[in-house]
């Protein structure tokens, strides 16, 4: 393995190899040292990791914590309005994606029933309606119009705000705020302030669940009295920004990379049996949760190296997507490809919960958008499209679309 790749001191931020692919830096580092050390930019030597192989390894790998409270998790972009960190993160109740096993698994056993493949197949029918009307909506808009706004936000808001018993009115403040705690470089008051919005939402919200239960998620949480007030707040926190943030960058940033490769949305169109397939090759394409922080709890050897105890590592999940020793062609979109074992839902105890209804709601959001827009195209050129290389889960501010109006 190759030495001589200059240790990187932070990562890039912009997307200088085109908006669906890693920078350029990083895949070069990737190609030349796939675990390799990192000079963070307040100081910490801790390691940068980018290959397949062993970001699969480490994410399989309980030495690799993911609580934040064990130590200092050092941020590897340059953020000047956030101070640095000298002290860990303190544990959030029922926030069970920076937890370890024990307390990881007995918060997340009270989820899995609830998200079978067989009961979100029992949903299916149901998404592909709040589709439809979403898509009704929109008709009836004069292009152009902003399709994250009128289509790729409202589907999954609306289906998640369902399935947790969150009133869908209330939809603006909880987007707004999931929206501020997501921004990479906040101050540390904006990002304090909108966690406190929403959790004081939530803990509000829970706490009628379990005065007056009904028939949705948290209400079924609720009823558990050995699940506390915080521990509820903190896992509603959870499914809530996961379940809409992640499923309307991937709608709006996949028809983004769809009409960015017209041959590709032409065979989707034409054999629309595909599909499945594609909102696989999409996910591991644009990999809207690419970056990740463990802590190395001993001196642990990946790939060739020993990160030693008590380092911070990062994990580039689109790197990993688009490795070439795993995948042929990587950085090209193929919806023909068999792209099952791409890393986008995680790997390992912390694997996305919600990864079935995912997949339903990108199915039933492409196959229901495509058919009704065929002459869907972007309203500006690409390079203008604005993207969220400032927020911790990828995808575009907006995405301006037109599309052809019958005639009178």
């Amino acid at each position: 393995m190759s030495q001589t790749v200059s240790i990187p001191h932070g990562l890039p931020i912009e997307r200088d190899a085109g908006p669906f692919d890693p920078p350029r830096q990083i895949t070069r580092l990737r190609d030349a040292r796939p675990v390799s050390p990192m000079i963070f930019p307040d100081g910490h030597e801790g390691w940068f990791v980018s290959g397949y192989e062993a970001v699969r390894q480490l994410m399989a790998d309980a030495r690799f914590s993911s609580r934040l409270d064990l130590g200092v998790i050092h941020v590897p972009y340059e953020m000047p309005d956030m101070p640095v960190s000298t002290e860990p993160s303190p544990q959030v109740p029922g926030m069970f994606i920076a937890m370890d096993p024990p307390d990881h698994t007995r918060l997340r056993r009270r989820l899995t029933g609830t998200f079978t493949v067989k009961r979100m197949r029992q949903l299916e029918d149901h998404i592909i309606e709040i589709v439809a009307r979403q898509l009704d909506e929109m008709a009836r808009l004069t292009p152009p119009i902003d399709l994250v706004k009128e289509f790729a936000l409202p589907v999954p808001s609306l289906v998640i705000c369902e399935l947790l018993g969150v009133p869908y009115e209330d939809r603006k403040d909880f987007q707004a705020n999931s929206a501020r705690f997501l921004v990479k470089s906040p101050t540390l008051e904006e990002k304090i302030a909108a966690y406190t919005a929403l959790s004081t939402y939530l803990s509000g919200l829970v706490a009628d669940k379990r005065a007056t239960p009904g028939e949705d998620i948290l209400s079924d949480l609720a009823r558990q009295d050995d699940l506390s007030i915080e521990e509820l707040t903190g896992i509603a926190f959870l499914l809530l920004l996961a379940g809409h943030e992640t499923t309307a960058n991937l709608l709006s940033l996949g028809t983004f990379a769809l009409l960015e490769h017209p041959e590709q949305l032409a065979e989707l169109r034409a054999n629309p049996d595909l599909m499945p397939d594609a909102v696989e090759e999409l996910m591991r394409y644009l990999s809207v949760v690419d970056i990740l922080y463990r802590y190395a709890s001993e001196d642990i050897d990946l790939g060739g190296e020993t990160i030693g105890k008590g380092s911070t590592v990062v994990v580039s999940m689109l790197a990993a997507n688009h490795d070439p020793q795993r995948f042929e062609n990587p950085d090209t979109l193929d919806v023909h490809r068999k792209a099952r074992g791409h890393l986008s839902f995680g790997h390992g105890v912390h694997q996305c919960l919600g990864q079935q209804l995912a997949r339903i709601e990108m199915r039933a959001g492409f196959e229901g958008l495509l058919r009704r827009f065929p002459t869907l195209k972007l309203a500006i050129p690409a390079g203008e499209v604005r993207l969220r290389t400032d927020m911790n889960i990828y995808g575009v501010h907006e995405l301006p679309v037109t599309w052809a109006q019958p005639a009178e």
